[in-house]
């Protein structure tokens, strides 16, 4: 490609030609040039000098600069639209990076991204050259964690996810844990309460009980249900499953918290005590017992769930008696130092007192043990 003439040149070639004196033809051989290249610097000329109308060189720089900042305007208008849906997912600010690649697939530099979303292009360069780091990945683990453990408890907040990892052996600080959960929006299904009381879920079985506390023989209706009660060192929960034919307690488990695993457990303990086919287990509504693992380990065993109404007591009624008698032949009898000690106490209290040596009226004055025994020796 021939290169430009110089600007000076090209002035000085037209100044000649517009004094007259030679033809056009001969002053573009005089200087090396073409007549028709001639023809249009004077033509140039004419318009630069007002004497043609037509764009002049500053103008048309000016219009070329207007053309390129409104080139420049409408790619910051898509990065900040793009931007807007983009942020409107929930996406962490480091997660603005896939947002370049995809502006830059569409012809939006990376510069230009870069400087409108406020970062550098080092930064962006060194992501996409490592796009997934170390912390991401253990970030990414201990996420996996605390929705499982929440998908098994939705009532945990961060405080109790983070000690349910630790006692897992997941190594997570709280505020680390208080930050991927709020990521996440990893929250605590329990809302602002309102007189102290918890807003309880929405069922996950129907009440197959109806409060007809009875049944025609063993293991055919089972009631479940949670106390709490507090010593020196902190609270301590008991989750118990009764048997409404003989009013034995078939199964139950006894920790300082108050999970899904407890119910779950009671439930364990119970099925390996027992042989139970369709079994009807009945509940309120607490978490425990709507949790995915509890609902889980029922259909395991084939067992049928059964919940009462929202704030209606007299729905597991049967249940409540006996945590009542627990109560004031227990748990009330004095204050209880610590949690083994009143552990103790209520295993003691159950399987010596209640099961072998309390006679009940509705048992024909027998305890729960000996109904049992009886029953079975006049089925067989």
């Amino acid at each position: 490609m021939p290169k430009a003439f110089p600007r000076e040149f090209r002035d000085d070639v037209v100044a000649i030609a517009r004094k007259g004196e030679l033809p056009i033809r001969q002053v573009a051989k005089d200087f090396g040039v073409s007549e028709s290249c001639l023809q249009r610097w004077l033509k140039i000329a004419d318009v630069e000098d007002g004497k043609r109308p037509g764009v002049t060189a500053s103008e048309s720089e000016a219009l070329r600069e207007l053309k390129k900042r409104n080139r420049a305007l409408e790619q910051e208008n898509e990065i900040l639209r793009r931007a807007a849906a983009y942020f409107a997912r929930g996406a962490a600010p480091k997660m603005t990076y896939p947002l370049v690649l995809d502006l830059a697939d569409d012809g939006v530099p990376v510069a230009v991204t870069c400087r409108v979303l406020g970062f550098s292009k080092q930064a962006f360069y060194k992501w996409r050259a490592a796009p997934v780091t170390r912390r991401d990945i253990e970030d990414a683990y201990v996420i996996h964690a605390a929705l499982r453990v929440h998908h098994d408890d939705p009532e945990f907040g961060y405080r109790f996810i983070s000690d349910e990892l630790n006692d897992a052996g997941m190594a997570a600080g709280r505020n680390k844990v208080a930050r991927l959960c709020h990521g996440q929006a990893i929250v605590s299904t329990i809302h602002r309460r309102r007189r102290g009381a918890k807003r309880p879920g929405p069922a996950v079985h129907d009440d197959l009980v109806n409060r007809d506390f009875a049944a025609e023989g063993l293991d055919q209706v089972w009631l479940t249900d949670i106390t709490e009660h507090w010593t020196d060192e902190g609270r301590l929960y008991l989750c118990a499953i009764k048997d409404v034919h003989s009013n034995k307690i078939v199964g139950y488990s006894i920790d300082s918290r108050m999970t899904s695993s407890l119910a779950v457990n009671a439930l364990a303990n119970a099925i390996t005590a027992r042989t139970p086919e369709s079994t009807i287990v009945h509940s309120d509504r607490g978490s425990q017992f709507r949790s995915h693992a509890y609902v889980d380990a029922l259909t395991a065993a084939g067992l049928r769930g059964s919940m009462g109404r929202v704030a209606a007591a007299g729905d597991n009624a049967a249940m409540e008696s006996f945590f009542a008698l627990l109560q004031k032949n227990v748990l009330n009898r004095h204050r209880w130092t610590t949690r083994d000690e009143l552990r103790l106490a209520i295993v003691t209290w159950i399987e010596k007192t209640y099961h072998r040596r309390r006679r009940q009226e509705r048992l024909g004055r027998l305890t729960p043990v000996e109904f049992e025994r009886q029953t079975l020796a006049l089925a067989a």
